[in-house]
Protein backbone atom coordinates (compact mmCIF):
# COMPACT_ATOMS: atom_id res chain seq x y z
CA UNK A 1 0.00 0.00 0.00
CA UNK A 2 1.14 3.52 -0.71
CA UNK A 3 0.58 6.57 1.46
CA UNK A 4 -3.04 7.68 1.76
CA UNK A 5 -2.08 11.16 0.65
CA UNK A 6 -1.87 9.95 -2.96
CA UNK A 7 -5.67 10.08 -3.30
CA UNK A 8 -7.97 12.98 -4.11
CA UNK A 9 -10.00 12.58 -0.93
CA UNK A 10 -10.23 10.34 2.13
CA UNK A 11 -9.39 6.69 1.50
CA UNK A 12 -11.72 4.28 3.33
CA UNK A 13 -11.48 0.50 3.50
CA UNK A 14 -14.90 -1.12 3.92
CA UNK A 15 -15.46 -4.56 5.40
CA UNK A 16 -18.87 -6.15 4.98
CA UNK A 17 -18.69 -9.54 6.64
CA UNK A 18 -21.12 -12.40 7.06
CA UNK A 19 -20.95 -15.90 8.48
CA UNK A 20 -19.64 -17.30 5.20
CA UNK A 21 -18.25 -14.34 3.24
CA UNK A 22 -16.36 -11.07 3.51
CA UNK A 23 -16.85 -8.29 0.99
CA UNK A 24 -14.25 -5.54 0.97
CA UNK A 25 -13.67 -2.34 -0.91
CA UNK A 26 -11.25 0.57 -1.02
CA UNK A 27 -12.94 3.90 -1.74
CA UNK A 28 -11.74 7.43 -2.37
CA UNK A 29 -14.33 9.71 -0.75
CA UNK A 30 -14.49 13.37 -1.76
CA UNK A 31 -17.31 15.91 -2.06
CA UNK A 32 -19.99 13.44 -1.03
CA UNK A 33 -19.01 10.79 -3.57
CA UNK A 34 -17.36 7.42 -2.95
CA UNK A 35 -15.30 6.29 -5.94
CA UNK A 36 -14.20 2.64 -5.80
CA UNK A 37 -10.48 2.05 -6.13
CA UNK A 38 -10.76 -1.70 -5.55
CA UNK A 39 -13.53 -4.17 -4.71
CA UNK A 40 -13.37 -7.82 -3.75
CA UNK A 41 -14.85 -10.70 -1.82
CA UNK A 42 -13.78 -13.80 0.05
CA UNK A 43 -16.52 -16.42 -0.05
CA UNK A 44 -16.97 -20.06 0.80
CA UNK A 45 -17.57 -22.54 -1.99
CA UNK A 46 -18.70 -26.13 -1.93
CA UNK A 47 -16.81 -28.61 0.21
CA UNK A 48 -15.41 -25.99 2.58
CA UNK A 49 -13.17 -24.34 -0.02
CA UNK A 50 -12.71 -20.57 0.10
CA UNK A 51 -12.23 -18.30 -2.92
CA UNK A 52 -10.80 -14.80 -3.17
CA UNK A 53 -11.46 -12.42 -6.02
CA UNK A 54 -10.65 -8.73 -6.29
CA UNK A 55 -10.13 -6.12 -8.98
CA UNK A 56 -9.10 -2.49 -9.15
CA UNK A 57 -11.38 0.05 -10.80
CA UNK A 58 -8.81 0.67 -13.52
CA UNK A 59 -8.60 -3.03 -14.37
CA UNK A 60 -4.82 -3.02 -13.99
CA UNK A 61 -4.99 -5.26 -10.91
CA UNK A 62 -7.05 -8.44 -10.83
CA UNK A 63 -6.89 -11.56 -8.67
CA UNK A 64 -9.10 -14.65 -8.54
CA UNK A 65 -7.92 -17.85 -6.87
CA UNK A 66 -8.71 -20.44 -4.24
CA UNK A 67 -7.58 -20.03 -0.64
CA UNK A 68 -8.12 -23.70 0.10
CA UNK A 69 -9.86 -24.15 3.43
CA UNK A 70 -8.68 -20.84 4.91
CA UNK A 71 -10.40 -20.18 8.24
CA UNK A 72 -12.40 -16.93 8.61
CA UNK A 73 -9.87 -15.70 11.16
CA UNK A 74 -7.26 -15.51 8.39
CA UNK A 75 -9.37 -13.62 5.87
CA UNK A 76 -8.33 -10.12 6.92
CA UNK A 77 -4.73 -11.14 6.37
CA UNK A 78 -5.60 -12.00 2.77
CA UNK A 79 -7.32 -8.61 2.34
CA UNK A 80 -4.15 -6.90 3.61
CA UNK A 81 -2.11 -8.93 1.10
CA UNK A 82 -4.42 -7.83 -1.74
CA UNK A 83 -4.08 -4.17 -0.77
CA UNK A 84 -0.31 -4.40 -0.56
CA UNK A 85 -0.05 -6.09 -3.95
CA UNK A 86 -2.39 -3.57 -5.55
CA UNK A 87 -0.11 -0.60 -4.71
CA UNK A 88 -3.17 1.50 -3.88
CA UNK A 89 -3.29 4.12 -1.08
CA UNK A 90 -3.48 2.95 2.52
CA UNK A 91 -6.82 3.55 4.25
CA UNK A 92 -7.30 6.51 6.58
CA UNK A 93 -10.09 4.58 8.32
CA UNK A 94 -11.92 1.26 8.14
CA UNK A 95 -15.71 1.13 7.97
CA UNK A 96 -17.59 -1.99 9.05
CA UNK A 97 -21.13 -3.03 8.29
CA UNK A 98 -22.96 -4.00 11.48
CA UNK A 99 -26.38 -5.55 11.03
CA UNK A 100 -27.47 -4.66 14.57
CA UNK A 101 -26.25 -2.45 17.38
CA UNK A 102 -29.14 -2.90 19.79
CA UNK A 103 -31.06 0.00 21.32
CA UNK A 104 -28.01 2.15 22.14
CA UNK A 105 -26.04 2.05 18.90
CA UNK A 106 -28.24 3.51 16.19
CA UNK A 107 -25.85 5.78 14.26
CA UNK A 108 -22.34 5.39 12.81
CA UNK A 109 -19.78 5.44 15.62
CA UNK A 110 -16.03 5.21 16.17
CA UNK A 111 -15.29 1.78 17.60
CA UNK A 112 -13.73 1.69 21.05
CA UNK A 113 -13.84 -0.77 23.93
CA UNK A 114 -17.24 0.55 25.10
CA UNK A 115 -18.74 0.00 21.64
CA UNK A 116 -17.32 -3.53 21.48
CA UNK A 117 -18.78 -4.28 24.91
CA UNK A 118 -22.17 -3.02 23.78
CA UNK A 119 -22.05 -5.18 20.66
CA UNK A 120 -21.14 -8.21 22.76
CA UNK A 121 -24.20 -7.54 24.95
CA UNK A 122 -26.62 -7.64 21.99
CA UNK A 123 -25.30 -10.76 20.22
CA UNK A 124 -28.71 -12.39 20.61
CA UNK A 125 -30.34 -9.64 18.53
CA UNK A 126 -28.55 -10.94 15.42
CA UNK A 127 -26.77 -14.19 16.36
CA UNK A 128 -25.94 -15.10 12.78
CA UNK A 129 -24.29 -11.75 12.05
CA UNK A 130 -22.86 -10.02 15.13
CA UNK A 131 -20.28 -12.68 16.16
CA UNK A 132 -18.80 -12.69 12.64
CA UNK A 133 -18.71 -8.88 12.57
CA UNK A 134 -16.97 -8.73 15.94
CA UNK A 135 -14.35 -11.22 14.75
CA UNK A 136 -13.76 -9.10 11.64
CA UNK A 137 -13.37 -5.91 13.70
CA UNK A 138 -10.85 -7.49 16.05
CA UNK A 139 -8.86 -8.96 13.17
CA UNK A 140 -8.81 -5.57 11.43
CA UNK A 141 -7.61 -3.90 14.63
CA UNK A 142 -4.74 -6.36 14.75
CA UNK A 143 -3.69 -5.77 11.14
CA UNK A 144 -4.27 -2.00 11.12
CA UNK A 145 -3.17 -0.81 14.58
CA UNK A 146 -3.96 2.83 15.18
CA UNK A 147 -6.27 3.09 12.16
CA UNK A 148 -9.73 4.39 13.18
CA UNK A 149 -12.45 1.72 12.91
CA UNK A 150 -16.04 2.82 12.35
CA UNK A 151 -19.27 0.85 12.78
CA UNK A 152 -22.13 1.58 10.38
CA UNK A 153 -25.47 0.05 11.31
CA UNK A 154 -28.21 -1.36 9.09
CA UNK A 155 -30.72 -0.23 11.72
CA UNK A 156 -29.88 3.49 11.41
CA UNK A 157 -32.05 4.13 8.35
CA UNK A 158 -35.15 2.87 10.14
CA UNK A 159 -34.98 5.14 13.19
CA UNK A 160 -37.47 7.42 11.40
CA UNK A 161 -40.28 4.84 11.61
CA UNK A 162 -43.30 6.09 13.58
CA UNK A 163 -44.31 4.33 16.78
CA UNK A 164 -47.22 2.60 15.05
CA UNK A 165 -44.68 0.73 12.87
CA UNK A 166 -41.75 0.32 15.27
CA UNK A 167 -43.67 -0.80 18.37
CA UNK A 168 -44.19 -4.52 18.88
CA UNK A 169 -47.40 -5.70 20.60
CA UNK A 170 -45.66 -6.55 23.87
CA UNK A 171 -45.76 -5.14 27.43
CA UNK A 172 -44.04 -1.82 27.98
CA UNK A 173 -41.45 -3.40 30.27
CA UNK A 174 -40.11 -5.37 27.31
CA UNK A 175 -40.26 -2.38 24.99
CA UNK A 176 -38.20 -0.44 27.52
CA UNK A 177 -35.54 -3.16 27.24
CA UNK A 178 -35.16 -2.51 23.52
CA UNK A 179 -37.59 -5.10 22.20
CA UNK A 180 -39.03 -3.27 19.22
CA UNK A 181 -38.97 -3.33 15.41
CA UNK A 182 -35.56 -2.17 14.21
CA UNK A 183 -35.52 -3.02 10.52
CA UNK A 184 -32.47 -4.04 8.50
CA UNK A 185 -30.81 -3.67 5.08
CA UNK A 186 -30.74 0.02 5.94
CA UNK A 187 -27.41 0.68 4.24
CA UNK A 188 -28.81 -0.82 1.04
CA UNK A 189 -31.95 1.33 1.34
CA UNK A 190 -29.86 4.45 1.92
CA UNK A 191 -27.81 3.70 -1.18
CA UNK A 192 -30.97 3.36 -3.28
CA UNK A 193 -32.34 6.68 -2.01
CA UNK A 194 -28.98 8.32 -2.76
CA UNK A 195 -28.83 6.74 -6.22
CA UNK A 196 -32.31 7.97 -7.14
CA UNK A 197 -31.44 11.55 -6.20
CA UNK A 198 -33.81 13.96 -7.96
CA UNK A 199 -35.84 10.99 -9.25
CA UNK A 200 -36.75 9.95 -5.69
CA UNK A 201 -40.55 9.64 -5.55
CA UNK A 202 -42.75 10.54 -2.60
CA UNK A 203 -43.85 6.91 -2.10
CA UNK A 204 -41.13 4.31 -2.66
CA UNK A 205 -40.92 0.61 -1.81
CA UNK A 206 -37.49 -1.04 -1.72
CA UNK A 207 -37.38 -4.83 -2.00
CA UNK A 208 -33.92 -6.00 -0.95
CA UNK A 209 -33.94 -9.65 -1.99
CA UNK A 210 -31.06 -12.00 -1.30
CA UNK A 211 -30.38 -14.86 1.07
CA UNK A 212 -31.73 -12.37 3.58
CA UNK A 213 -34.69 -10.39 2.29
CA UNK A 214 -36.76 -7.43 3.40
CA UNK A 215 -39.21 -4.85 2.08
CA UNK A 216 -39.19 -1.23 3.23
CA UNK A 217 -41.70 1.59 2.76
CA UNK A 218 -39.98 4.95 2.18
CA UNK A 219 -41.81 8.28 2.21
CA UNK A 220 -39.84 11.29 0.97
CA UNK A 221 -36.59 9.43 1.56
CA UNK A 222 -37.38 8.28 5.12
CA UNK A 223 -38.26 4.78 6.30
CA UNK A 224 -41.80 4.56 7.68
CA UNK A 225 -42.29 0.78 7.80
CA UNK A 226 -40.35 -2.40 7.10
CA UNK A 227 -40.82 -6.15 7.14
CA UNK A 228 -38.09 -7.30 9.53
CA UNK A 229 -38.49 -6.87 13.28
CA UNK A 230 -36.32 -7.18 16.38
CA UNK A 231 -34.00 -9.51 14.45
CA UNK A 232 -33.27 -10.21 10.78
CA UNK A 233 -35.27 -13.45 11.04
CA UNK A 234 -38.72 -11.90 10.59
CA UNK A 235 -40.69 -10.76 7.55
CA UNK A 236 -40.35 -12.50 4.19
CA UNK A 237 -39.53 -16.15 3.68
CA UNK A 238 -35.77 -16.15 3.03
CA UNK A 239 -33.05 -18.52 1.90
CA UNK A 240 -32.64 -20.27 5.26
CA UNK A 241 -34.73 -18.12 7.62
CA UNK A 242 -38.40 -18.67 8.35
CA UNK A 243 -39.57 -15.08 8.09
CA UNK A 244 -42.78 -14.35 10.00
CA UNK A 245 -44.01 -17.41 11.89
CA UNK A 246 -46.85 -18.09 14.31
CA UNK A 247 -45.11 -17.82 17.72
CA UNK A 248 -47.29 -20.70 18.92
CA UNK A 249 -45.29 -22.98 16.64
CA UNK A 250 -42.12 -22.08 18.53
CA UNK A 251 -43.80 -22.74 21.88
CA UNK A 252 -45.05 -26.09 20.57
CA UNK A 253 -41.56 -27.07 19.46
CA UNK A 254 -40.11 -26.12 22.84
CA UNK A 255 -42.80 -27.83 24.94
CA UNK A 256 -43.61 -30.93 22.92
CA UNK A 257 -40.89 -31.65 20.36
CA UNK A 258 -37.70 -31.59 22.41
CA UNK A 259 -36.29 -28.36 21.00
CA UNK A 260 -34.03 -26.13 23.11
CA UNK A 261 -33.38 -22.41 22.58
CA UNK A 262 -30.16 -23.33 20.74
CA UNK A 263 -31.73 -25.91 18.40
CA UNK A 264 -34.69 -23.59 17.83
CA UNK A 265 -32.31 -20.79 16.81
CA UNK A 266 -30.64 -23.14 14.34
CA UNK A 267 -34.04 -24.15 12.96
CA UNK A 268 -35.38 -20.64 12.32
CA UNK A 269 -32.12 -19.07 11.09
CA UNK A 270 -30.29 -21.85 9.23
CA UNK A 271 -32.56 -24.79 8.37
CA UNK A 272 -35.83 -23.23 7.24
CA UNK A 273 -36.95 -20.82 4.51
CA UNK A 274 -36.49 -22.00 0.94
CA UNK A 275 -33.92 -24.56 2.08
CA UNK A 276 -36.39 -26.11 4.50
CA UNK A 277 -39.29 -26.05 2.05
CA UNK A 278 -37.34 -27.51 -0.87
CA UNK A 279 -35.02 -29.86 1.00
CA UNK A 280 -32.48 -29.02 -1.71
CA UNK A 281 -30.83 -25.62 -1.31
CA UNK A 282 -31.34 -22.02 -0.28
CA UNK A 283 -29.86 -20.72 -3.55
CA UNK A 284 -32.65 -19.67 -5.88
CA UNK A 285 -30.51 -20.46 -8.92
CA UNK A 286 -30.31 -24.12 -7.93
CA UNK A 287 -34.01 -24.17 -7.09
CA UNK A 288 -34.91 -22.73 -10.50
CA UNK A 289 -32.86 -25.46 -12.14
CA UNK A 290 -34.50 -28.17 -10.03
CA UNK A 291 -38.08 -26.89 -10.16
CA UNK A 292 -39.17 -28.64 -13.40
CA UNK A 293 -38.64 -32.07 -11.82
CA UNK A 294 -38.73 -31.34 -8.07
CA UNK A 295 -42.17 -30.25 -6.78
CA UNK A 296 -40.77 -29.04 -3.45
CA UNK A 297 -38.31 -26.76 -5.24
CA UNK A 298 -41.16 -25.30 -7.27
CA UNK A 299 -43.17 -24.85 -4.07
CA UNK A 300 -40.30 -22.99 -2.38
CA UNK A 301 -40.06 -20.57 -5.31
CA UNK A 302 -43.82 -20.04 -5.38
CA UNK A 303 -43.97 -19.44 -1.62
CA UNK A 304 -41.14 -16.91 -1.80
CA UNK A 305 -42.95 -15.02 -4.57
CA UNK A 306 -46.25 -15.12 -2.67
CA UNK A 307 -44.55 -13.85 0.50
CA UNK A 308 -42.92 -11.02 -1.46
CA UNK A 309 -46.16 -9.94 -3.16
CA UNK A 310 -48.03 -9.85 0.17
CA UNK A 311 -45.32 -7.72 1.77
CA UNK A 312 -45.18 -5.32 -1.16
CA UNK A 313 -48.96 -4.84 -0.87
CA UNK A 314 -48.64 -4.29 2.88
CA UNK A 315 -46.02 -1.57 2.39
CA UNK A 316 -48.21 0.07 -0.25
CA UNK A 317 -50.90 0.19 2.42
CA UNK A 318 -48.48 1.87 4.86
CA UNK A 319 -47.66 4.48 2.22
CA UNK A 320 -51.25 5.00 1.05
CA UNK A 321 -50.21 3.95 -2.45
CA UNK A 322 -46.90 3.58 -4.25
CA UNK A 323 -45.13 5.50 -7.01
CA UNK A 324 -42.09 3.27 -7.48
CA UNK A 325 -40.86 -0.20 -6.50
CA UNK A 326 -37.11 -0.86 -6.60
CA UNK A 327 -35.78 -4.43 -6.69
CA UNK A 328 -32.24 -4.83 -5.35
CA UNK A 329 -29.98 -7.45 -3.73
CA UNK A 330 -28.73 -10.58 -5.45
CA UNK A 331 -32.19 -12.01 -6.23
CA UNK A 332 -33.82 -8.65 -6.86
CA UNK A 333 -31.14 -7.65 -9.35
CA UNK A 334 -30.77 -10.95 -11.20
CA UNK A 335 -33.93 -13.10 -10.98
CA UNK A 336 -36.44 -11.93 -13.58
CA UNK A 337 -38.89 -14.68 -12.56
CA UNK A 338 -39.29 -13.37 -9.01
CA UNK A 339 -39.82 -9.83 -10.32
CA UNK A 340 -42.42 -11.09 -12.78
CA UNK A 341 -44.27 -13.03 -10.08
CA UNK A 342 -44.47 -9.96 -7.84
CA UNK A 343 -45.59 -7.68 -10.67
CA UNK A 344 -48.28 -10.08 -11.83
CA UNK A 345 -49.65 -10.40 -8.30
CA UNK A 346 -49.87 -6.61 -8.01
CA UNK A 347 -51.65 -6.01 -11.32
CA UNK A 348 -54.74 -4.91 -9.35
CA UNK A 349 -52.61 -1.95 -8.14
CA UNK A 350 -51.93 -0.88 -11.70
CA UNK A 351 -48.52 -2.55 -11.84
CA UNK A 352 -47.61 -3.58 -15.39
CA UNK A 353 -44.34 -5.28 -16.26
CA UNK A 354 -42.60 -5.06 -19.62
CA UNK A 355 -41.52 -8.71 -20.14
CA UNK A 356 -38.75 -7.87 -22.60
CA UNK A 357 -37.22 -5.21 -20.36
CA UNK A 358 -37.50 -7.56 -17.37
CA UNK A 359 -35.82 -10.45 -19.18
CA UNK A 360 -33.02 -8.14 -20.34
CA UNK A 361 -32.43 -6.87 -16.81
CA UNK A 362 -33.06 -3.25 -17.80
CA UNK A 363 -32.91 -0.58 -15.11
CA UNK A 364 -36.59 0.27 -15.70
CA UNK A 365 -38.75 -2.82 -16.22
CA UNK A 366 -42.28 -1.40 -15.98
CA UNK A 367 -44.45 -1.15 -19.06
CA UNK A 368 -45.51 2.17 -20.50
CA UNK A 369 -49.05 1.72 -19.13
CA UNK A 370 -47.92 0.94 -15.57
CA UNK A 371 -49.15 3.28 -12.83
CA UNK A 372 -46.13 2.22 -10.73
CA UNK A 373 -42.54 2.58 -11.93
CA UNK A 374 -40.56 -0.66 -11.50
CA UNK A 375 -36.78 -0.35 -11.34
CA UNK A 376 -33.82 -2.69 -10.82
CA UNK A 377 -30.90 -1.03 -9.04
CA UNK A 378 -27.71 -2.42 -7.55
CA UNK A 379 -27.32 -2.13 -3.79
CA UNK A 380 -24.25 -0.06 -2.92
CA UNK A 381 -23.85 -0.85 0.77
CA UNK A 382 -20.06 -0.59 0.72
CA UNK A 383 -20.07 2.86 -0.86
CA UNK A 384 -22.60 3.93 1.77
CA UNK A 385 -20.30 2.63 4.53
CA UNK A 386 -17.42 4.61 3.00
CA UNK A 387 -19.47 7.82 2.93
CA UNK A 388 -20.58 7.44 6.56
CA UNK A 389 -17.04 6.59 7.66
CA UNK A 390 -15.48 9.57 5.91
CA UNK A 391 -18.12 11.90 7.39
CA UNK A 392 -17.52 10.58 10.90
CA UNK A 393 -13.75 10.67 10.50
CA UNK A 394 -13.94 14.28 9.30
CA UNK A 395 -16.19 15.23 12.22
CA UNK A 396 -13.81 13.54 14.66
CA UNK A 397 -10.79 15.34 13.20
CA UNK A 398 -12.60 18.70 13.34
CA UNK A 399 -13.50 18.04 16.97
CA UNK A 400 -9.86 17.31 17.82
CA UNK A 401 -8.75 20.54 16.15
CA UNK A 402 -11.43 22.52 17.95
CA UNK A 403 -10.16 21.16 21.27
CA UNK A 404 -6.64 22.43 20.64
CA UNK A 405 -5.62 25.51 22.68
CA UNK A 406 -5.51 28.81 20.81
Amino acid sequence: MTAAGGSAGTVILTLNGGSSSLKFGLFDVAEGKAEPLLTGEIETEGGGAVRLHAASATGRFHIDHSLGEAAPGSWIGHVVDVLERSDLPAPAAIGHRLVHGGPRLLAPVLIDDAVLDQLESVRSFAPVHIPAALATIRAAQGHFPGCPQIACFDTSFHTTMPAVASTLPLPKALRDRGVWRYGFHGLSCESIVRHLGPALPERLIIAHLGNGASVTAVRAGRSIDTSMGLTPTGGLIMGRRTGDLDPGILLHLLRDCGYTPATLATLVDRESGMLGISGIDSDLRRLNAAAPTEPDAALAIAMFGHSLAKMLAAMACSLGGVDMIVFTGGIGEHDCGVRATAATALAWMGVALDPARNAAGAETISGNSSRVVLRVLAAQEDAQIALHSADLLGASNRSLRDDEPV
